[in-house]
């Protein structure tokens, strides 16, 4: 849903001492919601929870537990209400057992890095390392912490123990995303073969074909990321993910009645703020603006539901406010958010920011940032040339939009045309 430079050894897996980058498999913007079967089985276990806990209220392992499965929940159906009732559970835990409690702190930490508070998550992984030192669970949420954090030695180690500990599905696909973010495509899809090759679950099946659909669709090819995305929906017919992937392979492809319609399902079901922006982009390419205005609208209240809970996704909502009209307020949350963290996914943010701003001196130097690791995202290489071009270097803006083009046609409903449109711009300039 959150890669590393990886080292597979006969008997073990190792990580040599660079970046990591996971936060659930994702990339960066929302956590991607595990199956609808998934939020179902959650909401049978907390009843079986709270109900063990009418009979033993003392027990403070049972409410770690109950703190945790409301995280979950929270994931698994877009309801952020579910993070304050984790909060309560894992309070009430450390209430109980305020020392050596660390399913309650490892609980923390998880909840913190779901309410991208990744400051708190370090933190609390930190409290939890010290009581479970071998727990490959702390480990990954140190490692996604340290990841949002712009921390990347730290990532690094907190992965090769992780490995160390537990090779599988959780570390596998972490040390994916750290290839993936450094530019080492073929690594990455090998770490995403080996967790799926080390999956023992349905949802954990899932889960590696959608991401090995994410990479096939980053890099443009369109049949493999339709292929992996129907295995998953071959084992899950109703995950929002892959209906999520094959809705994006639709847009992709123009057959736009297609594409509305798989979003929307996706939507009414999990309506995260990344989806519900593909969901408005697309309809806006499809020339649905009312449509698209509606969404753009149920995205603001979204924000203030995440708020309320002592959540954020303000990645996602700067770039609904920088791309869509109010360039002030993008900065004011590219700003909010590198204050909370600097990891390659929020300097690209600020750099975007400070572009629509007119503020693009600024803007190159996070652009520089956001390229420190060597990632080939599509987005960051038009970001990166569309501030270039502003600023009269056209030979470095045509490079970059080339690359941005190259790398993926379809990275994106809005800024492909924009790009081969200022592509034209520029070779007419010459």
């Amino acid at each position: 849903m959150k890669r590393q430079y990886l080292m597979w050894s006969a008997a073990a897996v190792a990580v040599a001492v660079v970046a990591v980058s996971y936060a659930a498999r994702t990339d960066g913007t929302a956590d991607p919601a595990p199956a609808v079967s998934r939020a179902n089985a959650l909401q049978t276990r907390t009843v079986a929870l709270q109900e063990k806990l009418h009979a033993r209220p003392g027990d403070a392992g049972t409410w770690a537990e109950l703190g945790a499965t409301y995280t979950e929940l929270a994931r698994a159906g877009a309801d952020p209400s579910y993070y304050v009732k984790a909060q309560g559970a894992l309070e009430e835990s450390l209430k109980i057992k305020p020392s050596d409690n660390g399913e309650a702190m490892l609980g923390q930490g998880a909840l913190a890095n779901a309410r991208h508070d990744f400051a708190a998550a370090r933190d609390w992984g930190l409290k939890a390392q010290a009581v479970r030192p071998d727990s490959a669970e702390v480990q990954g949420v140190l490692v996604d912490a340290y990841t949002e954090l712009g921390d990347d030695a730290a990532a690094t180690a907190s992965l090769q123990r992780m490995l160390d500990l537990r090779p599988g599905v959780a570390s596998f696909t972490r040390a994916s995303y750290h290839f993936e973010t450094h530019g080492r495509i073929d690594e990455a899809k090998d770490a995403l073969d080996r967790a799926l090759a080390a999956a023992s679950t349905s949802d954990e099946r899932v889960f590696c074909h959608y991401y090995l659909g994410e990479l096939a669709f980053n890099r443009g090819d369109l049949d493999e990321a339709a292929r992996q995305y129907d295995q998953g929906l071959a084992l899950n017919p109703q995950d929002v993910t892959s209906l999520q992937g094959k809705a994006k392979v639709a847009g992709a492809r123009g057959k736009f009645d297609e594409a509305l319609s798989g979003y929307q399902q996706v939507v009414n079901r999990v309506p995260v703020p990344h989806y519900l922006l593909e969901y408005a982009e697309l309809l806006d390419q499809a020339g649905r603006k009312p449509e698209a205005a509606a969404q753009y609208t149920v995205l603001a209240e979204q924000k203030k539901l995440l708020a309320a809970q002592g959540a954020n996704d303000d990645l996602t909502l700067t770039t609904v406010a920088a791309d869509h009209g109010d360039p002030v307020e993008a900065l004011a949350l590219a700003e909010a958010e590198w204050g909370r963290r600097q990891s390659v996914l929020a300097a690209d943010a600020m750099a975007w920011a400070l572009h629509v701003n007119g503020r693009d001196a600024e803007a190159l130097e996070f652009s520089d940032k956001a390229a420190v690791l060597g990632w080939r995202n599509a987005t960051f290489s038009f970001h990166r040339g569309m501030i270039l071009a502003a600023l009269g270097r056209g030979p470095e803006a045509h490079a970059s939009l080339t690359e941005a083009l190259t790398m993926n046609p379809y990275f994106s409903p809005l800024h492909a045309p924009i790009a081969r449109t200022k592509l034209a711009e520029l070779e007419s300039a010459r």
